[in-house]
């Protein structure tokens, strides 16, 4: 029979559980965040229980575990950060993270394999991560489960066979420290993470030697932030330039539009470029490395007939072309850079990105799609992106080609008079036509900010589509040529 005490306690968790199905269904109804409870700690602190527990008072139609072991093979030939944007949850659903983004590094610094400055480039790149996941919508609970570590020990010891196995589900994270030094090293690296959180994602520590209280308090986390995003009312509204303050303008970048290349040699050197870039992706070098193509210009410039010059050259199973277009009710519910990070290619493999992460910077400023403070803090997102990109031994090459306007309408008339090309002209190709000036300002200051050492722009001369799908084939084989 239970007491007072248990009776009371018994109400508190109820109305707890109610609150959290509140705020839950609000969450769900309302579609405009995400959120991820990152549950993490010392091994034998409950962090499986407390995902559980989490599981029981939440409907689980909406909630989704997402557990990160050693990588598996396809997931080591793709950047680190892969596997977490692809597992991204939908807007309205919640994700809870057990071994994420963080063990690697602390486990890494514990064992020595990672000096300090290392770690802290990593910590840098994790809050990096983080905050570009909450400014895109999604809410971070992250929660440190710290116990007293003879307690942890003797808890998981009582779950283990005499063989060592382990007669329960466990989380167990840290089987590889086993000496009283790295367990150290291991306490203070977590110290130094937490201290270095920054921004919306700091850590709660939650004591885990009593499981009730541990329990409650985890709920409690969550039922907090899920209070507090329900509260919000949306994004942000367009950002304005402050009066009497203009805005920073760039120069548009100007390009000699008369060179041609020579007809006479074209097939030839077109042919012995194609050869070249064959034989830099089909080498042994090229299968621990990889190739991101970007194609971004002015509509009918000819993007579509560089790519496929560029792909007659590879190996069919070797590459995919990613046309890029609207996003989908799927991923308007994720971060905008989701799709993106799910379509990089493995090592040894290309992507092609016909239009890219480059349109909220170009067609979603111009448009009015995005805010002015969401398309302003994409530049430094996607430096951060393309950065991530090259650091995994990925070449990322980006080129932009550009027509005159007059050329511009001779194509589109060119298309609507040929039968098998009026496909390729839309009335909204017509309509940005009229936005050629907004589009070139955007253009510059893209250029201006996004053209990096590791991810630099190539602007491609395409008024004669000859001479642009040479220099097109000539850049990427060049840097490919010089990749080490």
């Amino acid at each position: 029979m239970m007491n007072n005490s248990g009776k009371t306690a018994q109400a508190r968790h109820d109305r707890r559980t109610q609150a959290l199905l509140d705020a839950q269904f609000e969450l769900q109804e309302a579609k405009k965040h995400a959120v991820l409870v990152v549950i993490a700690g010392s091994d034998g602190a409950g962090k499986g229980a407390v995902a559980n527990r989490l599981y029981d008072r939440l409907d689980a139609h909406y909630v989704e575990t997402l557990y990160y072991g050693a990588p598996s093979e396809d997931e080591r030939l793709r950047p680190p950060f892969w596997r977490y944007w692809r597992d991204l949850p939908a807007k309205g659903r919640i994700g809870l993270v057990l071994g994420g983004w963080h063990h690697a590094p602390l486990l890494d610094r514990a064992t020595g394999e990672m000096d300090e400055d290392e770690f802290k480039t990593a910590l840098a790149d994790i809050n990096s991560f983080e905050q570009m996941l909450i400014a895109e919508g999604v809410a971070l609970v992250k929660i440190w489960l710290a116990a007293d570590e003879k307690k942890a020990r003797k808890r998981l010891e009582a779950l283990r066979e005499e063989d060592g196995a382990l007669r329960r589900p466990v989380v167990v994270e840290w089987d590889e420290i086993d000496t009283k030094k790295e367990r150290k090293r291991l306490a203070k690296a977590g110290l130094e993470m937490a201290e270095a959180s920054v921004g919306g994602a700091p850590w709660t520590v939650i004591p885990a030697d009593d499981e009730n209280q541990r329990d409650e308090a985890a709920a409690q986390a969550l039922l907090e932030a899920l209070t507090r995003l329900n509260a919000k009312t949306g994004k942000p509204t367009a950002k304005m330039t402050p009066a009497g303050k203009a805005p920073v303008k760039f120069p548009v970048p100007q390009l000699d539009l008369s060179l041609k290349a020579d007809e006479a040699t074209y097939a030839e050197e077109l042919d012995a470029l194609q050869d070249r870039l064959t034989q830099a992706t089909t080498g042994k070098r090229f299968r621990k490395r990889g190739l991101v193509l970007v194609f971004e210009g002015n509509d009918a410039a000819g993007k579509g007939g560089a790519i496929r010059r560029v792909r007659a050259a590879l190996d069919p199973r070797q590459f995919r072309v990613h046309g890029t277009s609207a996003p989908s009710d799927e991923e308007k519910a994720r971060p905008y850079l989701w799709r993106f990070w799910r379509n990089l290619p493995r090592r040894g493999h290309v992507a092609i990105f016909d239009r890219s992460w480059y349109g909220r910077v170009l067609v979603e400023r111009v448009e009015g799609f995005a805010t002015e403070t969401d398309w302003r803090r994409a530049y430094g997102e996607i430096v951060d992106f393309e950065r991530q990109i090259a650091e995994d031994d990925f070449a990322v090459v980006k080129f932009w080609l550009s027509i005159s306007l007059d050329e511009q309408m001779r194509r589109f008339k060119a298309r609507e008079e040929t039968a098998i090309k009026r496909y390729k002209i839309t009335p909204e190709d017509w309509r940005n036509r009229d936005k050629w000036a907004a589009y070139e300002t955007a253009m510059a200051e893209m250029i201006a900010r996004t053209s990096t050492d590791f991810a630099p722009w190539t602007l491609v001369e395409a008024e004669d589509k000859y001479f642009a799908r040479l220099k097109v084939l000539r850049t990427i084989v060049a840097r490919l040529e010089r990749f080490d």
